[in-house]
């Protein structure tokens, strides 16, 4: 017979024990997980990036609310106006004052490189689904950031080294002077000339200032060159191709070179303005039965805009983030965004956008790259059929390897 007070005191401890259990399940269904969707909601970027990545981090959620119905999640939006001042504010309010545990998208790398370093100083998490500079995974590297969908290392191998092999061996790069369009024009000079092509010169504009683009078109003419790279995104390159048009480079015998475009671009411009542009991706609806799958998912939320790399990556990189969430419960998630980031790490990612994949120590997420031709217009059936693919660089080649990128976590 067990003794009184040995009774007694199993009673205090299983009496303990159960406060404790229902303490930390409240504080679990109490913990909200914030996301701050941090994007070009109003400027150039706005078309291919803010409301229509805003739309996908919240198909993420629902999805994983349908998972995993205690997980609690709120989602918030600003615009960072393509200045990283008004981006590092952005971030250090949310941070310090509205709860938000992780920013996702920033599609702008200065601004993206600036928020990484308010994360690592507030040991939160910087989802970076639209900030295209290597050296987020390079130099700057942190350990509560996770770089997603692609860098400017990969677009500029996968779209040189093609127009190169092509016949393009001259380039000219127009690039838009800030941290994007140097990274992106150095890596593509690397690739142009590792395969025997030549730099025959360059020059920056003021970004976002630019919108007449007639000096550098006559300047690309005047080098000679085969290739006119664009070394920038969104209106810029849209405005450029429909320029390089008009003053007839293709005539000339220039062909055009995407660093970085998008779906979106190509739909702005229209098959007949964009076809036979080649441009890297690494997400494309129509390439395969679970991309197509997830389309039809988000397709209602779209407004009737298309669907771009940048927009899956804020998809998948915050599906990703919640699984690794309610894998070590909210409550631990809140309390470090280091920890966060480990646990995604050693987690292997799959997703209906790039499919099973997985993140390197340095914060590279890994998956194949794609490159693209654009249509003809009788080549397209059906709203955003614009791509043929040409070929597939796999997902341990698609990056930069990661003992070349000096990142210290290494």
């Amino acid at each position: 017979m067990v003794p009184s007070t040995t009774r007694r005191a199993i009673v205090a401890v299983m009496a303990g024990l159960s406060t404790s259990l229902v303490t930390h399940s409240r504080a679990q269904a109490s913990a909200v997980i914030r996301l701050g969707v941090l994007s070009d909601f109003s400027g150039p970027y706005r078309d291919w990036s803010g409301p229509t990545t805003l739309a996908c981090v919240q198909q993420a959620v629902e999805e994983m609310r349908l998972l995993r119905p205690e997980l609690r999640v709120e989602v918030l939006q600003a615009d960072h106006q393509n200045k990283p001042d008004v981006g590092v504010n952005t971030a250090r309010e949310w941070f310090d004052r509205r709860g938000v545990d992780a920013i996702v998208d920033v599609n702008n790398s200065a601004v993206g490189l600036a928020v990484s370093s308010v994360a690592r100083e507030k040991n939160k998490v910087f989802l970076a689904s639209g900030a295209s500079t290597a050296a987020l995974t390079g130099a700057q590297c942190s350990p509560n950031t996770v770089q997603w969908t692609y860098d400017t290392y990969m677009l500029a191998k996968s779209t040189s080294q093609a127009m190169v092999r092509n016949g393009g061996d001259s380039w000219f790069f127009i690039t838009a002077d800030y941290a994007f369009g140097h990274q992106i024009e150095r890596d593509a000079t690397q690739f142009v000339r590792q395969a025997g092509g030549r730099v025959l010169g360059a020059v920056r504009y003021p970004f976002p200032q630019t919108t007449d683009f007639s000096s550098q078109m006559l300047q690309a003419q005047a080098s000679g060159a085969k290739v006119l790279a664009l070394a920038n995104a969104g209106n810029d390159t849209v405005n450029c191709v429909k320029q390089a048009q008009e003053f007839g480079l293709g005539r000339r015998g220039i062909r055009v070179a995407l660093m970085l475009a998008y779906l979106t671009d190509i739909h702005t411009m229209g098959l007949q303005t964009a076809q036979g542009l080649v441009l890297a991706e690494s997400f494309y609806w129509d390439l395969n039965d679970r991309t197509r799958a997830f389309m039809d998912r988000v397709r209602g939320r779209l407004a009737g805009n298309s669907l771009n790399q940048m927009n899956a990556g804020g998809y998948a990189a915050t599906l990703h983030y919640l699984k690794a969430v309610a894998d070590m419960d909210a409550v631990r998630a809140k309390a470090s965004g280091l920890e966060t980031v480990l646990r995604m790490k050693a987690m292997p990612t799959d997703d209906d956008c790039f499919g099973p994949g997985s993140i390197r120590a340095d914060g590279r997420k890994l998956h194949p790259a794609y490159l693209f031709e654009v249509k003809k217009p009788e080549e397209s059936k059906a709203p955003f059929d614009y791509y043929k693919l040409v070929g597939t660089t796999p997902a341990e080649e698609a990056f930069r390897p990661m003992a070349e990128g000096g990142c210290p976590l290494v």
